[in-house]
């Protein structure tokens, strides 16, 4: 395989027979076409005919979400737009997780299958109490992509909600609150947590909820636990229909049992995943 690769074969006869370089890339673009992202990039090393026709524009516009146009728009400033070279560029620079609305939002490309996933920060929330520094604080942390996180101490009320409008390609969603229990930290090195806050979750369930304006609702009830780890709540799923409507999607977390407290929570992200793509902890 490697001299058919390197150079030309010649048979018995003195004959020259053909190479995988001599294919022309038309025909090797149209191969590429049913491959997936990461096999296409492996392929592209081959040779020049493979590295040629891996840039052709109806090559990755096929590999881009159908909305691609809105997100570009949405996404990138205009400098950015007039730097982007074509299709495949898009679609590298769409993998590499990319901030918008004021860096409280931020939006990645899956590798494999070229699903949107959307990271939303605390910041882009709406937290009942956040403004009381005696409840709630940010606080800068490295474990967020967004290197703050909203930190509870202790309050009566705990109530967590968003909304997001954005157009989602066909597909079926899944919605995730990402918590953390008690406040970590470098000690020395070495990743330790202060659970010195943490009380209350044990009593009674927080309540997730989700609502988009296509029709979809979710309610689930779950415990938070697990202190010292960083968990995935799953609030539930949305399917869309229709890739070029705006979707607008309402979500919350509260546990508003006024007979006890509870606190020691971080609040990082919401995040949305095609449900392919996402994990239940």
């Amino acid at each position: 395989m490697g001299a058919n690769i390197s150079g030309r074969v010649s048979d018995k006869e003195g004959l020259v027979q053909p190479r995988l370089g001599d294919l022309p890339e038309s025909c090797v673009a149209m191969v590429l076409m049913n491959m997936d992202p990461p096999e296409i990039c492996k392929l592209a090393r081959l040779n020049r005919a493979f590295r040629g026709a891996s840039s052709a524009d109806f090559i990755w516009e096929s590999k881009l979400p159908p909305n691609y146009r809105f997100i570009v728009d949405r996404v990138f400033d205009e400098t950015t737009k007039l730097k982007i070279s074509g299709k495949r560029d898009i679609y590298a620079r769409l993998c590499r997780s990319k901030s918008f609305d004021g860096g409280t939002k931020e939006i990645w490309l899956d590798k494999n299958k070229g699903g949107i996933c959307l990271s939303i920060s605390s910041k882009a929330l709406s937290i009942t109490g956040i403004d009381d520094r005696r409840y709630w604080n940010f606080i800068a942390i490295d474990e967020s992509r967004f290197q703050t996180v909203a930190y509870l101490q202790q309050t009566w009320w705990f109530e967590v909600s968003g909304e997001f409008e954005f157009q989602f390609p066909l597909g079926k969603y899944s919605l995730f609150f990402r918590l953390h229990l008690g406040r970590s930290s470098k000690r020395l090195g070495r990743r330790v947590c202060n659970s010195e806050h943490v009380h209350g979750w044990n009593k009674k369930p927080v309540r997730f909820e989700l609502s988009t304006s296509n029709g979809h609702r979710a309610v689930s009830q779950c415990y938070l636990d697990n202190p010292g780890n960083w968990v995935d709540y799953h609030v539930g799923d949305f399917v869309v229909d229709n890739p070029h409507a705006l979707i607008k999607i309402k979500y919350s977390m509260t546990q508003i049992d006024c007979t006890h407290t509870k606190g020691g929570v971080c609040v990082d992200s919401v995040l949305i995943y095609p449900s392919g793509v996402a994990k239940e902890p």
